[in-house]
């Protein structure tokens, strides 16, 4: 699929991972709605990229604000790329912790929210969007890429929320490419390693002193970049459909994480 001349809206696309993303469909003729809460962040982006990206605050919980910002998309022209790669939320901690209590049930509930019933609040309405365009020669409508993570399958100690969330991400792939596929739209989920972004916190450089020597190669963090690029592949290969992308050197997590 050709982005060129079409829209995109990339929730969490104010930083990280979602700043890659929106660089690069920008940068292919894309016009990209930016999708997040961070508005400082977000405004900024908007308004380097010119012409090419809209920023629209958005809670990805929130059906209202999801419908925004994919009305918002259609205006500049049809809906063919969704991408949810939202993130900057967390709790982690043991099912039961050190002191002998038992995690957090709000604490839980809210990674849930956030990572699994978000992603799949933004895919069920992009869908439903590309599926009233009108379908490009091959019949496809549009894609709408995922993000998970590597913890899906190795979660390590303290990850239980988030694992689950992401697992959750996972196991939805299949069957939503399946449902979706009367109507010509794709749905791929990336599970990403440890990439470089601003949610590891500010020393990057310690960070990646950690997590480089676990990663079998290249032996170091992945960069958002990377990750981009992977999002622009997806949406230009007609046949990648109802599967999951490791991008992540071949790491794999031990119980601790790094080993």
């Amino acid at each position: 699929m050709d982005v060129a001349g079409a829209a995109a809206v990339v929730t969490g696309g104010a930083g990280g991972l979602g700043e890659a993303a929106v660089r690069r469909l920008a940068a292919r003729g894309c016009h990209v709605v930016v999708a997040d809460l961070a508005e400082e962040k977000g405004r900024r982006l908007a308004e380097e990229l010119g012409d090419a990206a809209t920023f629209v605050p958005t809670d990805v919980t929130s059906e209202e604000a999801v419908r925004a910002a994919i009305e918002a998309a259609g205006a500049r022209g049809p809906l063919r790329v969704a991408v949810a790669v939202h993130g900057g939320f967390g709790a982690g901690g043991r099912t039961v912790r050190p002191d002998g209590s038992a995690h957090s049930l709000d604490d839980f509930e809210k990674v849930i929210d956030h990572y699994l019933v978000g992603t799949f609040n933004v895919l069920r309405l992009a869908a439903a969007a590309m599926g009233t365009t009108a379908p490009l020669e091959s019949g496809e409508r549009g894609v709408v890429v995922l993000t998970a993570s590597i913890a899906a399958f190795e979660g390590t100690i303290g990850q239980v929320a988030y694992a689950s969330a992401k697992g959750g991400v996972v196991a939805m792939t299949l069957p939503a490419a399946r449902d979706l596929s009367t109507i010509g739209v794709r749905v791929v989920t990336i599970a990403p390693g440890t990439m470089r972004t601003p949610a590891y916190g500010a020393d990057l450089d310690q960070v990646e002193a950690h997590w480089a020597p676990a990663v079998p190669f290249p032996k170091r963090m992945g960069r958002p970049g990377e990750y981009g690029q992977l999002v622009l592949s997806i949406c230009e290969n007609p046949y990648l459909n109802g599967e999951v992308i490791r991008l992540d050197g071949a790491l794999r997590f031990t119980p601790k994480g790094a080993r």
